[in-house]
């Protein structure tokens, strides 16, 4: 982290509860225990970074994954609306 920090194009991110700690809400409102039984994946934290082009995401990906011991998905946000 302190290698994307250094280089300008750390945004944020953290660590997450453990799995058991998750509801989920769905879009009729009713919350339930758990993520969905269907997911395998646990999501152990996130970091965003700031950068031009989906491959320098994902030579920070490669790198974050190299110092965390762990793959990393690379999603692209969709830029916000304002009002």
């Amino acid at each position: 982290m302190q290698e994307a920090k250094d280089a300008g194009v750390w945004v944020f991110g953290g660590g997450l509860h453990s799995h058991e700690e998750v509801s989920v809400v769905a879009t009729d409102g009713t919350v339930t225990d758990g993520p969905y039984p269907e997911s395998k994946a646990y999501i152990g934290g996130f970091s965003v970074v700031d950068v031009p082009s989906r491959e320098e995401a994902l030579g920070w990906a490669g790198r974050i994954a190299v110092a965390c011991r762990c793959a990393q998905e690379v999603r692209e946000f969709v830029p916000g609306t304002t009002p």
